[in-house]
């Protein structure tokens, strides 16, 4: 029997402007620009074919030093799905319908401690539950154990009156915002990154940081600095 190799296609959506962090997909971290650290983890991934960059900012990547290649693709994105606000299903939405891949990964820029284990685990564990029917996409989660309260200071996990330990509270999952992995098929079942039958991988903490705001940028920072040198 011969088996097919799925063809694997990485979306690498960057937008030339940023809320909160001015011009962080092209800020240096660590000695190059932001966005070069999760490029260069998803391009030192054999298992990924192609990966496709959904920018307005193809002169600024230019100036960086990079343009399209035999596997990197950058797409100019349409005016209508550019700004802030716009929904970023859309920006896949359109990549999707122009992109011939079997399965699709999606990340952001701004994971830049996200390592190439990390992301083939979690493509591994993909590959079997989909085989076997038990998923249609994946996503990235932080397990939390800990405390919680809604806005009145009532308790949402636990009991004041019975305290037990954190480590024996019912965990709790936070889409983190890492890595998401779907297919064709489920994208447009859902119209979503996430399908209707997804299932979780719980990703390492340190990777799992996300830079969102300044203090994002300089929590990043300092691990990737403690990361770096002790490594």
């Amino acid at each position: 029997m011969t088996y097919h190799k799925p063809r694997i296609v990485a979306l690498l959506p960057m937008k030339a402007h940023s809320a909160r962090v001015r011009g962080k997909n092209f800020r240096d971290f660590c000695g190059k620009p932001l966005f070069r650290w999760i490029l260069d983890t998803l391009l030192s991934l054999q298992e990924i074919d192609e990966v496709i960059i959904n920018t307005d900012a193809r002169d600024i990547l230019a100036s960086h030093g990079l343009v399209d290649s035999e596997r990197v693709i950058i797409r100019d994105r349409r005016p209508e799905i550019c700004g802030d606000f716009v929904s970023m299903n859309l920006v896949l939405a359109d990549d999707i319908a122009n992109v011939d891949a079997d399965i699709f990964l999606m990340t952001h820029t701004t994971n830049p401690l996200l390592k190439a284990e990390s992301v083939r685990g979690a493509l591994e564990a993909f590959y079997g539950a989909h085989a076997e029917g038990r998923a249609d996409s994946l996503f990235t989660v932080d397990k939390i154990q800990t405390r919680l309260y809604h806005a009145d200071c009532s308790p949402v996990n636990h009991d004041p009156d019975n305290l037990i330990r954190t480590q024996d509270l019912e965990p709790w999952f936070e889409e983190n915002s890492n890595l998401y992995i779907f297919t064709l098929e489920s994208f447009a079942k859902a119209n979503s990154r996430i399908g209707q039958q997804p299932m979780m991988f719980e990703s390492a903490k340190f990777e799992s940081l996300d830079i969102d705001t300044p203090a994002d940028w300089d929590f990043a920072l300092a691990a990737a600095n403690y990361l770096f040198n002790h490594s």
